[in-house]
């Protein structure tokens, strides 16, 4: 698949790029004077990217650019009633209940096909990975760490929930005990601690960040394409809890609770 395939205007306005070669894709988010802030048209441009990602493609990497992977969510989306183009925290609260369930729908499609078993899907996190960003990471099947890094789930000290799919992973990693303190002191978690909870696959010195992705990346597309995926689905139903996507359904409701009372207390701007 070429660039051109995803509409390279979305890709500008999500602040997300992509490149592929041949067997891999390297996705990046591409906003580093904003420190990758999200905005859904980010969870946009990543949704139409893995609904077009050609199937050749074996392996996907996420990073970010400049020296943080994600700060989490744009801060607009707390004071606009748009943001390029969509709605903010306030204007989405004043939607119709189904409407906005639909759209946050939308905005968990940008992060869930991560986890589909038809290719593995690498995090190559430095510098910040916080809210949205940490969601992002956890999407992935493996994280490499640089020795910088730190996790952080804000959403419940911003008096929102986790609802892009991160609560899941989290508690499959680190335990339901652990992700509850992470999620409600809303700590920072640094790369060894994150290795020994669960959370890094590897720790590595920042400069050799890309090297050890690299090296990862090519040992994951080794073995035969239809060993992966059959093994990827194995080790999925071999780690399944609860429903993925009542997990999901289970996230979107909690938010818009969270958002209909943020809206009530500091009204529309």
């Amino acid at each position: 698949m070429a660039e051109s395939t995803v509409d390279a205007d979305l890709l500008d306005r999500g602040g997300v790029g992509l490149a592929v070669q041949g067997w891999r894709a390297t996705i990046t988010l591409n906003r580093p004077d904003r420190l990758n802030a999200q905005t859904p048209l980010t969870w946009q441009a990543l949704r139409e990217i893995g609904q077009r990602l050609d199937p050749e493609v074996r392996v996907v990497v996420v990073r970010g650019a400049g020296r943080a992977f994600s700060a989490g969510l744009d801060r607009r989306l707390f004071t606009s009633a748009e943001v390029d183009g969509a709605p903010g925290l306030a204007a989405l609260a004043e939607r119709p209940t189904e409407q906005a369930d639909a759209d946050i729908a939308g905005f968990q499609q940008g992060f869930s096909w991560l986890r589909e078993p038809e290719r593995v899907t690498i995090a190559a996190v430095q510098g910040h990975a916080i809210g949205a960003g940490f969601q992002l990471a956890l999407a992935c099947d493996l994280r490499v760490v640089a020795d910088d890094a730190r996790f952080r789930m804000a959403e419940t000290g911003l008096g929102l929930v986790p609802d892009l799919g991160g609560t899941l992973p989290l508690v499959k990693a680190v335990g339901y005990a652990r992700a509850v303190e992470i999620c409600l002191t809303g700590r920072e978690v640094p790369a060894e601690e994150a290795l020994r909870l669960g959370l890094a696959n590897a720790v590595v010195p920042g400069e050799r960040l890309d090297v050890a992705v690299d090296e990862l990346a090519e040992a994951v597309a080794q073995p035969p394409r239809t060993a992966v995926r059959e093994t990827l689905e194995l080790l999925v139903q071999a780690d399944e809890a609860v429903d993925p996507e009542q997990q999901l359904a289970e996230e979107r409701a909690a938010q818009l609770r969270c958002i209909a009372e943020l809206a009530e207390r500091f009204g529309a701007p």
